[in-house]
């Protein structure tokens, strides 16, 4: 938009040339389109149509909203405000300020045509169905569905994308400024698309920590049972961790692996049935007390043998296999030979 000042505002022949002269009221961050209606803290003087430009920082959207003032009220504190509806897009020329050095634009309507044709048919099917699903995934009731239902113009039905909370102040005036209506629709569905995809997506990873939380709830609940029942039966985890106890203290293991079992013994106590690492730890010590620490087999000093029995036990590892023959049979010379 040209932001030229001159001194007085250009006459034009509404019927000869389809423009007016509008008064300019920039909205910083904000994008109204037409049929939503505003409320801002302005005195706009005696004029009953104004062009709402939306701006972010120096740099003006090229098409902006013709709205009437619906009413002048008095805000508190006495300030002026007005009330805007939105009417139709208007395309934004040549500024210059007023008497009063209020910046005003001349200022192109652009109506919303309406195509008949099927692809503009078949784009408002799609748009309607694409928002109806991005509504159900939001939780709507009902309400905005059906108010979306009741706009039968492409055009409008377009811009209800103005309202969603999702899309980006450049979105929105990429939105505004698209005047042709099958273009507007389709940038309209492009920018619904990825709503609804970055929903679906979220709704995904929702589901799926609902279903780990109720795992882990439906997990805590079995265990608490297990926990009921094992008391029930006198094996309740003091009764564990006391035959647990009773067994490393009274076994035959080093010093040093029963100083580390009673260490993970402590850990047990404190774990609980809830965690999930206390089976685990339980199972290791099970494992170490069955260990039988104080008993020793007779040595068969057999390499024969004992290339036998690593064959039937394992597939293949030739060099590891050979290396332990190799060791065994070092072992039984050096025992013949009293070494």
């Amino acid at each position: 938009m040209n932001a030229d000042e001159t001194t007085s505002p250009t006459t034009t022949n509404e019927d000869a040339q389809p423009h007016e002269t509008l008064l300019l009221l920039p909205l910083e961050d904000v994008v109204v389109f037409p049929t939503m209606d505003i409320t801002l803290p302005v005195d706009v003087g005696d004029d009953e149509r104004v062009l709402l430009v939306p701006r972010q920082g120096d740099a003006y959207a090229s098409v902006g909203t013709i709205a009437n003032v619906v009413d002048r009220i008095r805000l508190p504190g006495g300030g002026q405000g007005v009330q805007l509806t939105g009417q139709m897009r208007g395309i934004a020329g040549a500024a210059h300020t007023d008497a009063a050095g209020r910046l005003r634009v001349e200022t192109t309507p652009s109506p919303d045509d309406s195509p008949v044709d099927g692809g503009s048919r078949e784009l408002v099917r799609e748009y309607r169905a694409l928002v109806e699903e991005i509504l159900e995934l939001r939780g709507d009731d009902g309400r905005v569905a059906s108010w979306v239902r009741t706009i039968v113009e492409p055009g409008a039905l377009a811009d209800t994308s103005g309202y969603a909370p999702d899309l980006t102040f450049d979105q929105k005036v990429q939105l505004l400024e698209a005047t042709d209506v099958s273009e507007r629709l389709k940038l309209a569905l492009e920018m619904q698309r990825e709503r609804l995809a970055e929903l679906q997506v979220r709704k995904r990873i929702r589901d799926d920590v609902e279903e780990g939380a109720a795992a882990q709830q439906r997990e805590y609940v079995l265990r608490k049972q297990l926990e009921s029942i094992r008391r029930e039966l006198g094996e309740d985890d003091a009764s564990v961790a006391d035959e647990l106890r009773e067994q490393i203290e009274n076994g035959s293991m080093p010093d040093d692996v029963s100083e580390h079992a009673m260490r993970e013994l402590s850990r047990l106590e404190r774990m609980g049935d809830a965690s999930g690492e206390a089976q685990m730890v339980r199972n290791y010590l099970e494992w170490i007390v069955a260990v039988p620490w104080g008993e020793r087999s007779d040595e068969r000093l057999d390499p024969i043998h004992t290339r036998e029995i690593l064959d039937v036990d394992h597939a293949g590892l030739e060099d590891v296999k050979d290396r332990i023959v190799e060791y065994v049979a070092v072992r039984k010379l050096r025992e013949s030979r009293g070494i």
